[in-house]
């Protein structure tokens, strides 16, 4: 231990004025608190009684000779104790004069006053000029900050707290607001120099300054406006500290209709800083879609789906909307393609739009019908060329269709485009080959009937496939030849559709096996309505007064409409007495049905004159055969 010389204890007994301690033995405080000194120039008389003076280690001495004297009076040899101090307890020192000041105690040497100079080296961010020649290594400063930090979220929680906002939601806001946390705490410091908060704690002008601020009852208002902790998080970040643009560009959402969670999204999912953006710009973009053909009650659900939108400058807007106009597509449908599909029209790099338009006029596609296409389905728009259309292209060309049937599969159903080839498609076409459809078959299903690759696998086509063995009557040797010529069957509801026809037919007497093969010759068989078969039934029994064995030879009888073409043959041949089996009556054109009724009547002239020996013609001979 460094003793001190009588000097310095004069010093401390007249600085602090404490009250000496007698050097009674049965004192059990001279234990703890004096040291008597061996050498007798340390104690004094004082009412004829020695009074034994404090003494203080090298550390004590050294703050007190700094915090009584400039540093350049400072002798030699304290200075050096005084540098052994700093770097030896320099962390201790910033937590006590940084954080919350722990409880003092009589003779304790850390007081307000002895830690004055480092206060106001790291609270005003300034070096005074007694400390100038001080050098104060950067991890030192580092630590400071990091508790000045801590300080401020400390702070920043109680805010919270005080503003009814659990424990658990003020930790994961604050965790999102880093940015914002470092502002207050500059703000905080630059208010030291503010004459009316000089002499004000660090937590105390934090306080003020998050209370000037309103942004706790910001975040009580987003929270009531259904917007989560990292959506107000963001905001609070990209605000730059002016919190009061936030609620004025929620407002306007809202005036544009824009609801609940997705009020964060528009403000938060886009690259760009949306509160950087004027109110007067914003309306100016409302205004400019609703005279193209997007209705202001559309207008909340356009921005939700694409707030990339809110981003544009007027020119490119205009040049989004002019490359859609340009195709023919009306205004009417311009609003009805950006409502159906918002992201075509702020998602998108003007270039990937051009290429993708290219892509699909490779088709031999105008462009009215590239109007059409994309106002019907837009969100063709939004898939990707090389990772869903050229994959498509290429298993479509593996299949065997050709570029004009590709084109009837993009403008019947452009979904096909749309969906995943790997997962959705393949299978599907592989249960086609399962079933017994041949190779070079497959194609002409698809093109045929495109909605089958977007029916569901297990829901619907397998299910349908099982019926029309088990319940139809149809074969397995023959399932296959029934979706390949009428693959329509597929997009038929069992419960609906199926099942009542075949109840139908089997009530009018025909058997399971014999309906089978009916609908293997003409698989539409089950597609058409009951009102529609049961007056066709009963005018070719009733009024032909035809057994049932025509319709079983001849199931493409209800395909053929009543009053267009059986009733009107059926009148012509009775008029001219001639009778044909109903493939000959309603399957030709009028001009063959008009040849034919007259060689009947021909024939049966010249056989009713005894002069008709003549065979049949050889068109009936091989229709017969």
């Amino acid at each position: 231990m460094l003793s001190c010389s009588p000097t310095i204890t004069t010093l401390i007994y007249s600085h602090r004025q404490f009250e000496p301690f007698t050097a009674s033995p049965t004192r059990s405080l001279r234990r703890h608190v004096i040291r008597v000194s061996s050498d007798r120039e340390n104690a004094r008389e004082v009412n004829g009684e020695s009074i034994f003076l404090r003494t203080h280690n090298a550390k004590s001495t050294s703050t007190l000779l700094r915090h009584l004297s400039p540093i350049d009076q400072l002798p030699e040899q304290k200075c050096e104790v005084d540098t052994f101090f700093v770097e030896d307890d320099k962390d201790k020192m910033l937590e006590f004069s940084l954080d919350k000041r722990t409880p003092q105690f009589p003779g304790s040497i850390y007081l307000d006053s002895s830690i004055s100079q480092v206060q106001r080296v790291l609270n005003s961010g300034e070096t005074s000029s007694e400390f100038q020649g001080v050098d104060i290594d950067n991890g030192m400063l580092m630590r400071a900050l990091e508790i000045r930090r801590k300080v401020t979220v400390e702070v920043f929680k109680d805010c919270m707290k005080k503003g009814k906002f659990g424990i658990t939601y003020s930790e994961n806001l604050v965790s999102q607001i880093p940015e914002f946390i470092d502002f207050v705490m500059i703000k905080a410091v630059s208010l030291k120099n503010s004459a009316e908060f000089s002499r004000s704690s660090f937590n105390f002008r934090v306080q003020v300054f998050i209370d000037q601020s309103g942004v706790v009852p910001l975040i009580r208002w987003l929270k009531h406006n259904s917007l989560s902790y990292p959506q107000i998080g963001k905001l609070i970040v990209r605000s730059g500290g002016i919190i009061g643009t936030i609620r004025q560009f929620v407002e306007w959402l809202k005036s544009i209709h824009v609801k609940g969670r997705y009020i964060g999204v528009a403000l938060t999912r886009v690259e760009g800083n949306v509160l950087e953006r004027s109110i007067e710009d914003l309306n100016e973009i409302v205004e400019y879609l609703e005279e193209n053909g997007v209705r202001s009650d559309w207008m909340g659900y356009v921005i939700s789906r694409c707030p990339e939108i809110l981003t544009f400058s007027m020119k490119e807007l205009q040049n989004r909307t002019e490359f859609y106009l340009k195709m023919g597509m009306d205004k009417n449908d311009f609003g009805t393609m950006v409502y159906d599909c918002p992201k075509v029209l702020g998602y998108l790099t003007m270039d990937e739009m051009n290429r993708k338009v290219m892509y699909l006029k490779e088709f031999g596609l105008s462009d009215e019908d590239m109007g059409r296409l994309l106002a019907h389905k837009p969100q063709l728009m939004a898939c990707s060329i090389e990772e869903r259309w050229m994959p498509l292209v290429k298993y479509f060309y593996y299949l065997g269709i050709s570029k004009d049937g590709m084109r009837r599969i993009l403008t019947h159903k452009p979904i096909i485009f749309c969906i995943d080839l790997e997962n959705t498609i393949v299978p599907k076409v592989q249960f086609l080959r399962d079933i017994g459809i041949a190779e070079d078959a497959l194609g002409g299903v698809l093109v045929k009937c495109p909605s089958v690759m977007t029916y569901s696998l297990y829901k619907k086509i397998r299910p349908l496939v099982i019926f029309l063995i088990a319940r139809a009557g149809v074969s397995q040797d023959d399932v296959g030849k029934v979706i390949a010529l009428g693959p329509e069957l597929l997009g038929c509801s069992i419960a609906h559709k199926l099942d009542p026809n075949v109840k139908y037919f089997l009530s009018l007497g025909i058997t399971l096996p014999v309906l089978g093969k009916m609908i293997s010759d003409f698989p539409l068989l089950l597609t058409y309505n009951i009102d529609i078969l049961r007056p066709k039934y009963r005018y070719l029994r009733r009024v032909m007064v035809r057994p049932l064995q025509d319709l079983i030879e001849f199931p493409r009888f209800f395909s053929y409409s009543l009053e267009e073409r059986i009733i009107p043959r059926h009148k012509i041949m009775l008029e001219n007495r001639v009778n044909f089996k109903l493939r000959y009556m309603l399957k030709s054109t009028d001009e063959d049905f008009d040849a034919r009724v007259k060689e009947a009547v021909d024939r049966r002239r010249r056989f009713e004159s005894g002069l008709a020996e003549q065979p049949l013609s050889n068109s009936e001979d091989e229709e017969d055969r």
